[in-house]
């Protein structure tokens, strides 16, 4: 395969220009990553009703990745249950070299073909599961061993990647390869490659959660009330589905502990 992630940045000279136009042309080149994103929506679309369907029967999402690419799964993971209201567990990032690389590079995690099963076998992984794995090259050795293992298991897997033809894409049940091209700065995948995965994950997860019922319009109804911005959300829902004052609806809302809760309870 060509590892267009891994070729000489289409700028040069980039330490002696200004900065206006060092983020002129990064801005530039972010313009194009939605627009690779685009080409793969049937791919992505295959997944996520994949996806769907295992945790409909009970199963649970796993991300596996390293560097920039397993934060961006951890993160998207912890974010499923404070905004959809999701048990913890049901979506689960993991990074290689455990929760200390979410801060600080880990060196040589990557490399290690067989430690991601390792990990997925601390969560007691299935067949029900649904396994992705998310690697900018689409051929980091976490990632790939990881993958192979799941399809051995019998475990359903999908694969995220940067460039076409990937390795991780050829082992995984269902692919996104998404080339995002060169660089800004030659190889740092954090950059392009990294947001064509964040705005995918962001696809993934809101897709799947809406399917599983925990939005209502355009609305998050079983998000968690753990601020006062999103009690104060919550409430402006309720007040939007009754004829209450917006005294009540809080009163109702804490009650209840959720939008949803709330409303059914009119």
């Amino acid at each position: 395969m060509t590892r267009t992630t891994e070729a000489d940045s289409l700028y040069d000279g980039l330490d002696e220009m200004s900065t206006e136009q060092l983020v002129t042309s990064i801005n530039q080149l972010d313009q194009t990553v939605a627009l690779s994103v685009q080409k793969q929506l049937q791919s992505i679309s295959k997944m996520i009703d994949a996806i769907t369907d295992k945790m409909k029967s009970g199963g649970r999402l796993f991300y596996i990745g390293s560097g920039t690419s397993g934060r961006l799964g951890v993160v998207d993971a912890s974010e499923c249950p404070p905004t959809f209201g999701v048990e913890h567990g049901r979506v689960v990032g993991i990074i290689a070299g455990g929760d200390p690389a979410i801060r600080k590079a880990v060196e040589k995690a990557e490399d290690d073909t067989n430690q991601a099963w390792f990990d997925l076998k601390e969560h007691n992984i299935n067949s029900n599961d649904f396994v992705v794995g998310i690697s900018a090259s689409g051929t980091t050795p976490y990632v790939l061993g990881g993958l192979k293992m799941c399809v051995e298991n019998d475990v359903t897997c999908g694969s995220i990647a940067c460039n076409s033809d990937s390795a991780v894409g050829k082992v995984a049940t269902l692919s996104v390869d998404c080339p995002v091209g060169p660089e800004f700065v030659t190889g740092s995948t954090r950059m392009k490659s990294g947001t064509a995965q964040k705005l995918i994950l962001n696809m993934i997860t809101t897709s799947v959660m809406i399917k599983l019922g925990h939005v209502k319009g355009n609305k998050m109804i079983d998000m968690q009330l753990s601020n006062d911005k999103l009690v104060d959300r919550g409430t402006k829902m309720i007040m939007a589905n009754s004829t209450l004052t917006y005294e009540q609806a809080k009163q109702r809302l804490l009650e209840f502990g959720s939008v949803r809760n709330a409303l059914d309870n009119l």
